[in-house]
C-alpha cells in the first residue's frame, strides 16, 4: 500500500480550498482536491506541482453517498492514508422565506450538510482503526444565527455545525480530532471583489478574510498537541462588527 500522507480537500476553489490544499502539500501531504468537474481543478493542481509539492485532482459529487465511498477508498487504495479530510463547501445563496422552494431548500442542505456528514463518516471509517485523523468542517457566520433571506443556507450550516459537535464528542476519544471553523466574514474572492466593491476595497485595510491565513489555522489545528484541541474556532477581520 502507498505510504503517503493524504490530506483530502472536498470542495476546493479558488479561493480558501484551494490555499488550504496548498498549505498542506507545502507540508509534505499529496493534496486529493474535489470539485464536481476535475478539469476546473487543474490550475490549482499545477500552482502545487510547480511549488515542489503534489496534488491530485478528483471530479466527485460530494452529494453522492456512493462516490464519497468510492472516492476515500481510491484514495486509501492507490495514494495514501487520509491523514486529514476538509469539508469546503459554501452554498451561499439568499431567498426571501417566501421564494424559497423546496427544490432550494433541499439543494443547499445536500450541499452544505449532507456532503459534510458523508465525508465525515467515510473519514472516520478510516481514520478510526489508526487512531489518528483530523476532520475540519468549514463554517459560516450563518453557523451560529440566521439572518433574513438565508433560512436555507443558516438551516444547512447549523446542521454542519451539530454534526461537527456530535462527532468530536464520538470521534475524539478514539484519537480523532474533529474541528468546525467558523468564518465570520468576507473572503479575499473574486465574488466579493465583483459584487461588493466596497467591502473588497477594505483588503486594504486587512478589512477581509486572506485565504492563505485561513489555510494556516487549518494546518495548525492538524498539528495540535491532543492535550489542547480546539474544537470550534472563529476567524473574522479586526475590524468586522460581530
Amino acid at each position: 500500500m502507498p505510504d503517503a500522507k493524504v490530506a483530502l480537500v472536498i470542495g476546493a476553489g479558488d479561493a480558501t480550498g484551494g490555499a488550504i490544499a496548498r498549505r498542506f502539500a507545502h507540508e509534505g501531504f499529496t493534496a486529493c482536491v474535489t470539485r464536481r468537474h476535475a478539469d476546473k481543478l487543474e490550475p490549482l493542481v499545477k500552482q502545487i506541482e510547480a511549488d515542489g509539492g503534489k496534488a491530485r485532482a478528483f471530479g466527485s459529487d460530494a452529494r453522492k453517498e456512493e462516490a464519497m465511498i468510492a472516492l476515500v477508498d481510491e484514495i486509501e487504495r492507490d495514494i495514501g492514508p487520509i491523514e486529514v479530510a476538509v469539508h469546503n463547501i459554501g452554498a451561499n445563496v439568499r431567498f426571501p422565506i417566501r421564494e424559497t422552494t423546496s427544490r432550494v431548500y433541499f439543494k443547499v442542505w445536500e450541499m452544505a450538510a449532507f456532503s459534510g456528514f458523508l465525508m465525515g463518516r467515510e473519514a472516520a471509517r478510516v481514520m478510526v482503526p489508526r487512531g489518528r485523523g483530523t476532520i475540519l468542517f468549514t463554517g459560516a457566520t450563518a453557523s451560529l444565527r440566521g439572518r433574513d433571506g438565508f433560512a436555507a443556507f443558516a438551516g444547512a450550516k447549523h446542521a454542519l455545525r451539530a454534526l461537527a459537535q456530535s462527532m468530536t464528542r464520538e470521534l475524539a476519544p478514539q484519537g480523532i480530532h474533529v474541528g468546525h471553523i467558523v468564518i465570520d466574514g468576507a473572503i479575499d474572492t473574486e465574488f466579493i471583489r465583483t459584487v461588493a466593491p466596497d467591502r473588497y476595497a477594505l483588503k486594504d485595510q486587512d478589512g477581509i478574510l486572506n485565504p492563505e491565513h485561513i489555510a494556516e489555522n487549518y494546518w495548525r489545528l492538524h498539528v495540535q498537541p491532543r492535550d489542547a484541541w480546539t474544537h470550534e474556532l472563529d476567524l473574522r477581520p479586526w475590524l468586522e462588527a460581530w
